[in-house]
């Protein structure tokens, strides 16, 4: 039986072997967990609360690069809280069995295949992540006709994400293509076809190498002096990470020509996420659009401390690639009082 495993692993890392249409969520996901959970219960309250509520979806995101209340933002805000709500109700799905959540959740990614038209901007579109989770989580119990037509969205975001960094895209080397290697990724995984995830593996690697320094470092920290988007460049790829490790894959140790990795990158920033190391936001940052958003308001974005609780999701995502890490994460989430989202709380129960 070891030998069959062993062989099995082996031929997942050369993409002999077409994956499992899902992308990180499989089909035991939560069942177990009791209603009484703390978790469960703030999942099941949530999803209730979204029972009789309509899905908001948009032809078009966008709040990348705008300010409060310029444009297209709030109403994309407002369309992008469907995110949150889709998870909730999918996972209460998954935690009760009560056809109800089912129901809503199918009704929310139909509403949002429908309607909206992929822009391929990865910092507008990051959210979908949720979507793909969602589905996911319902999967096997939808109808083959809104599965189909839910495949062959992912198929559409997975491709043209992939088409698009093998172009030359805006801020190839920064944060803005973690995300694109995140829903590509996320994506290729949800639809099992291994010759997108063959692509995805490439661009992960190849960004990798040009994105985060030996020393561990990554670009946007040089480039915009803030930890925040440290943390906002390795989430997305540990979310690529986490769906690889799924399916037989070691992305998260791979070592790039330079010597770079994800977890060399994790490591990096432990001293800031134990208080070892402090550091003062935005300072020097070289991008003007971060000035701009101080000034208008965005105390996010002025110079303050950096909080180690930003790092919690991203510590709860090491923890789930790699064991090593679950002490680490579970420790940062007492010392700060912060929690990971729900579906990777749900993890460890």
């Amino acid at each position: 039986m070891k030998l069959l495993l062993a062989s099995a692993a082996a031929l997942f890392a050369f993409g002999a072997v077409p994956a499992s249409a899902q992308a990180i969520l499989g089909p035991g996901f939560a069942r177990e967990v009791p209603r009484e959970d703390a978790v469960a219960r703030r999942v099941i309250a949530r999803a209730n609360a979204a029972l009789a509520r309509a899905p908001g979806a948009i032809p078009e995101l966008h709040t990348e690069g705008t300010l409060p209340g310029k444009g297209i933002r709030e109403i994309s805000l407002k369309a992008k809280e469907d995110q949150g709500i889709v998870i909730a109700l999918a996972l209460a799905w998954r935690l009760t069995g009560d056809r109800r959540y089912l129901d809503q959740t199918a009704r929310y990614l139909e509403n949002w295949a429908d309607i909206y038209r992929m822009s391929f901007n990865p910092i507008d579109e990051t959210g979908f992540d949720t979507l793909i989770l969602a589905t996911d989580l319902t999967r096997a119990d939808l109808a083959p006709a809104l599965r189909a037509k839910m495949d062959g969205f992912w198929r559409k975001m997975a491709a043209g994400y992939l088409d698009a960094m093998d172009g030359k895209p805006k801020n190839a080397h920064t944060n803005w293509q973690s995300h694109r290697i995140k829903l590509a990724t996320l994506a290729a995984f949800a639809v099992g076809d291994a010759k997108l995830i063959d692509r995805a593996r490439a661009a992960f690697r190849k960004h990798v190498g040009s994105n985060i320094q030996p020393d561990g470092s990554v670009f946007d920290f040089h480039e915009r002096d803030a930890l925040h988007y440290v943390t906002y460049d390795l989430d997305p790829l540990e979310m690529a990470a986490l769906a690889a490790r799924t399916h037989g894959e070691d992305w998260f140790g791979w070592k790039s020509p330079s010597g770079s990795s994800l977890a060399s990158a994790l490591k990096w920033l432990e001293p800031y996420a134990t208080g070892e190391k402090t550091h003062v936001e935005f300072v020097h940052s070289q991008i003007a659009f971060d000035r701009e958003r101080a000034a208008a308001g965005q105390k996010e974005y002025a110079a303050h401390a950096w909080d180690p609780g930003a790092a919690v999701n991203t510590y709860a995502l090491a923890a789930r690639i790699d064991p090593a890490y679950r002490d680490f994460a579970a420790t940062l989430a007492a010392r700060t009082g912060r929690q990971p989202a729900e579906w990777l709380s749900l993890f460890a129960r």
